[in-house]
């Protein structure tokens, strides 16, 4: 059976607590990065009208204040403040892949991956050192307790008010926002069936659009990492097909469209 890390109390100078399960980071930061991600070229026809359905869905979500929301708040410190928010992803991520791992096994996700385009590989730099191809739940198993460990640890994310970050902070928190995003792409591309079943879709798009908007906010994952939802990203955020506040159904479905067109372009255009 697949258990996840027992939530903790985190206290930041806010005034708010947030009850977290986390991730773990290299000490190098980004070194990994370009070793664990692996674009794939082979697109099949179900991953295309997979992907419709996840942008029809989302086309009628607005922007709402989620744009102002991420902002940093005047008076505020910048790293607690992106640390308090780093935290609470996470603990929305815990809580949506827990109502799917009956969905997410060995024998429906035998590889981590985002669709047939990309797929993701397990390192940790400590046990781990060579990128590991493995199944879904294996990797985020690993992912969870990985960065659980970082979360406890008072030198990266201390909880006493006022105590300092250390320097590389930025770095460890890039680390972990980018492989949380991995989740996201987990969940849209291979189970967003369930998670319509569920009626867990306004929840999840929801949460990712926050995500999105605070990641772009203060520059924390690269754009290359975000390809394999690039499509949804400027849907939920209006700087795609879709205006941020369209609900007309006429607008979903040209954006679908443009979508399909797109996907049957992207296999030439993928990072490397």
């Amino acid at each position: 059976m697949r258990t996840f890390p027992v939530p903790f109390l985190y206290k930041y100078s806010l005034q708010t607590s947030v009850h977290v399960a986390g991730f773990f980071f290299p000490p190098s930061g980004n070194r990994l990065g370009s070793k664990t991600f692996k674009p794939r070229k082979n697109i099949t026809e179900k991953d295309k009208q997979h992907d419709l359905l996840v942008l029809e869905a989302a086309a009628t979500l607005g922007s709402g204040d989620l744009r102002q929301a991420v902002q940093l708040p005047e008076g505020e410190d910048l790293h607690e403040w992106i640390a308090i928010n780093t935290v609470d992803f996470y603990n929305q991520i815990n809580m949506l892949y827990g109502t799917l791992i009956e969905f997410c096994t060995e024998e429906s996700c035998p590889v981590m991956s985002a669709g047939s385009k990309y797929e993701y590989h397990w390192a940790d730099g400590q046990t781990v050192k060579k990128p590991l191809k493995c199944s879904a739940p294996h990797y985020i198993n690993c992912l969870m307790g990985w960065i659980q460990q970082q979360l406890e640890n008072e030198a990266i994310f201390p909880s006493k008010i006022g105590a300092p970050f250390p320097r590389d902070f930025l770095n460890v928190v890039k680390v972990i926002l980018k492989r949380l995003f991995r989740v996201y792409a987990h969940i849209y591309h291979q189970h967003f069936s369930e998670v319509r079943d569920l009626q867990e879709e306004a929840h999840l798009n929801t949460s990712f659009k926050h995500f999105v908007f605070f990641v772009m906010e203060f520059d924390l994952v690269q754009k290359r990492e975000l390809a394999p939802l690039q499509q949804l990203i400027d849907l939920l955020t209006g700087t795609g097909l879709v205006g941020s506040r369209s609900s007309n159904g006429a607008n979903a479905a040209a954006a679908a469209a443009a979508a399909a067109a797109e996907n049957s372009r992207a296999g030439s255009r993928l990072p490397q």
